[in-house]
């Protein structure tokens, strides 16, 4: 309305645009002053309020609106009750506004899709159908079910423009700016537009909603402009960043969702890649690879909705028709999905968002874009969910490439609903992912079911688990002759070197104790995660040893205990012997220590026949920026450059007696990465070398690490990994 007034409104005043009743719908502040009308009853991709969940990332509770809005946006999961538009997480935990579950906590987010459990409903009215009953099951052809294509609004006028980011300068919660991390600069994340795979087509976001993000936006992309290379650096960043949260919650005494924080800095940041929607591959994303949170699947383009289990587009080329995109089969649903290429997945719905009563499904929303998509015969990202080994509250995403749905139906479930059910068949020629992950589970179980077994534990059960020797590439019968052992040999023994000075700490150490010595050795935090993560790179990490007075159940005490993941030596096909995991490694979980026998600098031998020397020579790049992004949270920048780094005293040489370290082969692409560790003596030159994993690394993945300047080769542009302890005179059987 245009009237005249005579009003003027105070600091403390809003005005609102009054409108006529049918058409009035609640208008929400939003982030960088862009006012978003709710009116699509689609839940968004990600909910970043200005206050409430996330305060620290915009400065703005000076703010009149946003205060009222705190009010709107629910208490917080920690404290037990429900946020707007709450959905229950197949955890059957709390619920907090805006994301997934967390591995480690039963908290569930706002605004989801179809993940539910123990017959709680969603926002979007989804169903558990999981429950236990019993009951016939119908079956009825979804042809049979008449249903009109629903008017889909969005908060945008472009289709699918909902889920893309707000950016724009951020300040921390004392008003400092934020800036673009360092480790990022050169990586081009988004320029703006989204491409539309389907038709070929680019689409630019709205410039009205969007212009603080591109006008805001810092150059990201790396020289060789490697898809791949983007992805990764967004998930290591994601991750560190999540960790590094974790870590000042813990101190804090607060259970907030550290996913959900890293993932709202990142979008506010315009962190992310592959904006747009798009049928088929996803670009930096290959087959197989795992995931540990829904929103890392959001920030690299593989699925955008930060909960739902079907991700759809309204545009099929030139026609207004929508079709379904990727899914994920999270395993909370009745999906059938014991054989690897073939999936019979659940449709969405069944229980109204305003009452408990059970209804059945409905052709609608994804639903509708499944069966349009198997007419259309378009191919299906699936990103299957399994219970994570490591965490009994956590999950593992897999990516397991393009499928088809080559039959649907509608049939009666336990809960007596009628469930739209979809058979999608996985599409050829794919690299294996989900049957390479069931085939590692079994040897877990059993493992005599390897199969081409040289020796089934070649560490003589000196390590925590067997170390089986694996051969399938030719008939050697193993590699030469060593003693294996799990401790290194120093020069001289451990009560003669300077003693370690530990902790009065009673029980274990706790986050944010200021008394706690080997805290304040570290930089004031403890360096590990409740679940055993490593926080971030350090040039030293301390953990507490036989000097402090915890117990041997301190979560600072974690690359001491030894190897924790079941791993094979295995034969490789041109680099000699090799290491690799049957199970998944997480970033930042410890893998192994590099074991052997600790040498004097005169007796070093230059002429490089020892090919088994360890060196602390600069790592890679990526292995130095190992670290949380800072910037974004306003915290200091901390940079190790290859100028800085200063190697470290110690040699050790694993020719003569090691462990599996001595295995591991190089890469300028590594998955892992190596850490001074201090806990038995107090003379940091000559530290333990631990090895943590650098990103999530699926099984069966060789272990590599960037061997620094010297070890390795590079021939021409390809990443060739040269194995330079395993030539064919030290692989062959010594006796």
């Amino acid at each position: 309305m245009n009237r005249e007034s005579n009003f003027m409104p105070t600091p403390d005043q809003d005005v609102l645009e009054v409108k006529p009743l049918r058409t009035l719908a609640p208008m929400f502040p939003a982030p960088l002053g862009v006012d978003v009308l709710n009116r699509s009853t689609a839940p968004p991709l990600v909910f970043v309020a200005p206050a409430g969940q996330f305060p620290w990332v915009f400065g703005s509770l000076n703010i009149p609106a946003v205060r009222s809005f705190a009010a709107f946006g629910g208490q917080d999961a920690s404290g037990g009750k429900t946020a707007g538009g709450g959905d229950q997480d197949a955890s059957g935990g709390k619920t907090a506004a805006g994301g997934d579950q967390d591995a480690g906590r039963g908290e569930t987010a706002a605004f989801g899709g179809q993940e539910t459990g123990r017959g709680e409903s969603v926002a979007n009215g989804t169903p558990n159908v999981g429950a236990s009953a019993t009951g016939p099951i119908d079956a009825t052809p979804i042809s049979a079910c008449k249903s009109t294509q629903p008017s889909v609004i969005s908060l945008d006028d472009d289709d699918n423009d909902d889920d893309e980011p707000y950016g724009g300068n951020q300040t921390s919660a004392s008003g400092r700016k934020i800036k673009r991390p360092s480790h990022l600069k050169g990586y081009n994340i988004s320029d703006g537009l989204g491409t539309d795979s389907s038709n070929g087509t680019k689409k630019r976001p709205k410039t009205s909603n969007r212009k603080a993000a591109t006008d805001n936006e810092i150059s990201l992309m790396p020289p060789s402009s490697d898809p791949r290379e983007v992805v990764e650096v967004l998930l290591m960043t994601f991750e560190a960043l999540r960790r590094r949260h974790l870590q000042l919650d813990e101190t804090q005494e607060t259970s907030k969702r550290a996913d959900l924080k890293a993932g709202a800095i990142m979008l506010a940041s315009n962190l992310r890649a592959n904006i747009g929607k798009r049928i088929g591959a996803v670009p930096g994303v290959e087959v197989g690879d795992i995931f540990y949170f829904r929103m890392e699947l959001c920030i690299i383009g593989l699925h955008a909705p930060s909960m739902g289990g079907i991700d759809y587009m309204n545009k099929f080329g030139d026609e207004d028709d929508s079709v379904a995109i990727c899914i994920v089969a999270a395993g909370v649903y009745e999906n059938d999905d014991d054989d690897t290429d073939t999936l019979v997945y659940s449709g969405s719905g069944g229980i109204s968002r305003n009452s408990e009563e059970k209804q059945d499904q409905k052709l609608e929303r994804g639903n509708l874009a499944l069966e349009r998509s198997l007419s259309r015969k378009n191919v299906i990202r699936v990103v299957r969910g399994y219970k994570d080994p490591a965490c009994l509250t956590g999950k593992v995403y897999i990516y397991d490439g393009l499928y088809k749905i080559h039959e649907s139906w509608k049939e009666r479930t336990k809960t007596g609903i009628n469930c739209f059910k979809y058979k999608l068949q996985r599409e050829p020629g794919q690299p294996d992912a989900v049957a390479i992950w069931k085939m590692c589970q079994r040897w877990i179980e059993n493992p005599a079911a390897r199969g081409k077994v040289l020796h089934p534990d070649l560490s003589s059960g000196a390590e925590n688990l067997p170390v089986c020797l694996i051969n399938d590439v030719n008939s050697e019968k193993g590699p030469g002759h060593f003693n294996y052992i799990t401790q290194v040999k120093y020069l001289k023994p451990l009560r003669s070197m300077k003693p370690f000075q530990g902790c009065r700490c009673t029980s274990v150490c706790l986050p944010g104790d200021t008394s706690c010595d080997c805290a304040q050795h570290n930089g004031g935090d403890l360096p590990y995660s409740s679940s055993g993560l490593l926080v971030c790179r350090k040039l030293m990490v301390y953990e507490c040893g036989e000097s402090c007075r915890c117990s041997i159940n301190c979560r600072n005490r974690v690359a001491q205990k030894g190897v924790r993941i079941h791993l094979e030596v295995f034969r490789t096909t041109n680099r000699g012997w090799g290491l690799r995991s049957w199970d998944p490694i997480r970033a930042g979980s410890f893998i192994c220590e590099y074991v052997g026998e600790v040498v004097d600098d005169t007796k070093v031998n230059l002429d490089g026949e020892d090919d088994y020397l360890f060196r602390t020579v600069c790592p890679g790049e990526k292995t130095l920026k190992w670290n949380y992004g800072p910037e974004l949270i306003g915290e200091h920048i901390i940079n190790i450059s290859a100028d800085t780094f200063e190697p470290l005293p110690i040699k050790i040489s694993a020719m003569k007696m090691g462990n599996v370290a001595r295995f591991m082969n190089h890469s300028c692409n590594p998955n892992t990465f190596w850490q001074p560790v201090q806990f038995d003596h107090g003379e940091d030159g000559y530290p333990h070398i631990m090895f943590f994993a650098l990103k999530h690394i699926p099984p069966m993945t060789e272990l590599t690490y960037d061997y620094g300047d010297v070890g390795y080769e590079s021939r021409g542009e390809v990443d060739y990994v040269q194995d330079f302890r395993s030539m064919e005179k030290l692989v062959t059987s010594n006796g």
